[in-house]
């Protein structure tokens, strides 16, 4: 048992103090354990960047969705206004002369 422990113990520092690094195996792959890195560090910024988008599109999602309902509302109150009573209506209010025209329009086409 006493010399598991001091197995472990030698393993343990042998990895943390840096000697692992100067391995016959590390050196060969060094290229290899460069590039996994260099991976990584792409696949984490990558994500980061589709997190943000997809962030601001789902801002855009409500915003246009906000102003699809205020068109919305724009425009019935537009059409409440355009009607023929509500318009004979404010004329009056107003006091305008205008009167409604007793004969259709006509075209003049070239």
């Amino acid at each position: 048992m006493a010399k598991k422990v001091k197995g472990f113990k030698n393993n343990f520092m042998h990895i943390i103090g840096g000697t692992v690094l100067t391995e016959d195996i590390f050196l060969k792959n060094t290229r290899f354990i460069a590039t996994i890195c260099i991976i990584i560090v792409l696949y984490i910024s990558n994500r980061y960047s589709c997190i943000e988008k997809m962030a601001e599109i789902e801002s855009l999602q409500r915003e246009l969705k906000d102003a699809k309902y205020e068109s919305n509302t724009i425009s019935v109150e537009l059409v409440s206004v355009s009607r023929e009573a509500k318009v004979k209506e404010l004329v009056n209010k107003h006091g305008l002369q205008l009167e409604r025209a007793k004969e259709p329009i006509y075209r003049i086409e070239n």
